[in-house]
């Protein structure tokens, strides 16, 4: 039973994590399917291009509340069962690949970003909010959401390492969990690398301004 529970565990996990929060909300609101606009990315980026902020709260939020939720479950209540840190790492990455690979939609998964938080928030708060702020920092000085989420994805192991014995106690199979998850989330922003790297990356709140422009110059005709 010692090898069956965290497998049960990690199984569950994927399971959780392969529901594509932003194809059921935007189904539930009665929007267009966020695979059939924008980056066509199933995330909640995606879904604020259909125009209701509401759903891409609410996407957010449940893809990073599938993330944490695995993982806080093994932290209070596995001990009894055996699970452990080794567990704790497992239902984390698991979750994160059912965000990215997701059985129930083909496969067709988002790039993680949020489901990512999720995991870290839920192995501890700390971690999760110093990784959210490195986020929020990029993004409000470069305006590039994917260059946040590519400066959090790296910084992110580096925080858990680097206050081990202070906040926490690193363990190594939670650390190359996050450096998995660091990587694979690096790796689904590859078009975006090159579109930053080719300066064609949209920028956050690029389109209100030009909308705003266009709306300027028609006012002025």
């Amino acid at each position: 039973m010692n090898v069956v529970y965290p497998l049960l565990a990690a199984v569950a996990a994927y399971l959780l994590g392969s529901l594509s929060f932003a194809v059921i909300v935007t189904r539930v609101m009665g929007l267009n399917d966020p695979r059939t606009y924008g980056s066509k990315n199933p995330g909640a980026t995606n879904v604020l291009r259909s125009g209701s902020k509401a759903a891409a709260v609410v996407t957010l939020v449940l893809d990073c509340m599938k993330g944490w939720l695995p993982v806080a479950l093994v932290m209070w209540f596995g001990h009894p069962y055996g699970l452990e840190d080794g567990t704790v790492a497992m239902v984390g990455l698991a979750a994160f690949l059912g965000h990215l690979w997701p059985v129930f939609f083909r496969f067709e998964g988002g790039k993680g970003v949020a489901t990512a938080l999720g995991v870290l928030l839920g192995i501890s708060v700390w971690l999760g909010l110093a990784t959210a702020a490195t986020w929020l920092i990029i993004a409000v000085f470069f305006r590039y959401s994917s260059l946040a989420s590519l400066v959090a994805a790296v910084f992110a192991p580096v925080y858990y390492l680097l206050v081990d014995g202070v906040v926490w106690y690193a363990e190594v199979t939670i650390a190359l969990s996050i450096v998995v998850m660091s990587a694979l989330l690096a790796w689904r922003h590859k078009e975006n690398i090159q579109r930053l790297i080719a300066g064609k990356e949209s920028r956050l709140g690029s389109k209100k301004v030009k909308a705003a422009a266009e709306a300027s110059g028609k006012a002025h005709k």
